[in-house]
């Protein structure tokens, strides 16, 4: 048996539940006398992976901006349409039983060309599940360009709550799950979509009193600025100053959001500009009585402000299922019943 993982590598959120989701699946592809290879597509990941990845490809992902959305000029330039063809033609997905896609676009159009199947167990795909909650304002192209970036055949998909079946909650990486977590007063800021000047000019803006810990993908060396830490983005680092925040400020993507509320952390999330999943994933959150704002000029100010000295952790409860999820999905596309 072979099995192909495909794994979007744009940002981080679907490596950090790689991490868990590799080796549980490595576990039952073995235990079947199977063979499974892992795909990554995008640019050079900032997390290390401790497993071997058999085919790297450029993919199609989206360059973050500096003032809070996704810098479109950068995206297109840096997009090679003949290598992203290239690449779906060459890619053997014929000799796979089985394509398991975390939201990546080559192994789930080469599937698409040659009509294979292709199962998407993503995020994504509980994002576009009808029960799952929307924007007030919708976005037809956002939602199409969601619906069709990485097509697939079936889907298996973890949001913030379980809101039907085929949906789970959070995969919490086991990094996560083995923290202690502590209250020693600073917030942990990560919001990639916004350059180092500008965070740190907004975040001392709004209080010199507070520590923030800002991590940062356009820094390149850790940095003082007053009450402001800036590190440049780094799994351990990381999740030692989550496991110790107060609080987090971070966009309103999926894993990090997940994680702070999991470590029964207050949460504010800033959905990037024109980015759809973000506006989702905000409506969630906002539903579940996290805090939303939109942006980080003076006239979201007062906000931030009032859940600095009057935010609250919002309850959730996260089992580890992430087993079972897997153990579904082999059998329900090939068949097999995990012992």
């Amino acid at each position: 048996m072979q099995i192909l993982y495909a794994i979007q590598g744009t940002g981080n959120g679907h490596l950090m539940r790689a991490l868990d989701v590799v080796p549980l699946l490595q576990a039952r592809v073995e235990a079947l006398g199977g063979q499974l290879d892992i795909l990554v597509s995008g640019p050079p990941a900032d997390l290390p992976l401790p497993f071997a990845v058999k085919y790297r490809v450029g993919g199609m992902g989206f360059l973050f901006g500096k003032k809070g959305g996704i810098n479109f000029v950068k995206t297109f330039r840096q997009f090679n349409s003949a290598e992203f063809v290239h690449d779906i033609r060459h890619l053997p997905v014929e000799s796979y039983d089985l394509v398991i896609n975390d939201f990546e676009p080559v192994s789930a159009w080469a599937c698409r060309l040659r009509h294979r199947p292709c199962v998407a167990l993503s995020h994504q795909s509980a994002v576009l599940h009808p029960a799952a909650p929307r924007p007030e304002q919708e976005d037809p192209a956002g939602r199409a360009v969601l619906r069709h970036y990485a097509p697939s055949t079936a889907q298996y998909g973890f949001h913030f709550q379980a809101y039907a079946p085929g949906i789970a909650t959070p995969v919490i990486r086991r990094q996560v799950r083995e923290l202690t977590p502590t209250d020693e007063g600073h917030y942990t800021v990560y919001l990639p979509a916004f350059d180092e000047k500008t965070l740190v000019e907004r975040l001392r803006y709004l209080s010199r009193s507070v520590q923030w810990e800002v991590f940062s993908k356009h820094s390149q060396q850790p940095a003082d600025y007053g009450n402001v830490r800036v590190w440049p983005v780094s799994g351990g680092d990381f999740l030692q100053s989550l496991a110790r925040a107060h609080g987090v400020l971070c966009g309103a993507g999926f894993e990090t959001p997940a994680e702070a509320l999991y470590l029964g952390k207050k949460l504010l999330v800033v959905p990037m500009k024109q980015q759809y999943e973000q506006q989702c994933n905000a409506a969630a959150l906002d539903k579940m009585g996290v805090p939303v704002v939109r942006g980080l000029k003076d006239k979201h100010l007062d906000r931030l402000d009032d859940w600095l000295h009057r935010g609250q952790p919002v309850p959730v409860h996260y089992p580890d299922r992430t087993g079972q999820v897997l153990d579904q999905l082999l059998a329900e596309q090939l068949g097999i019943k995990m012992a």
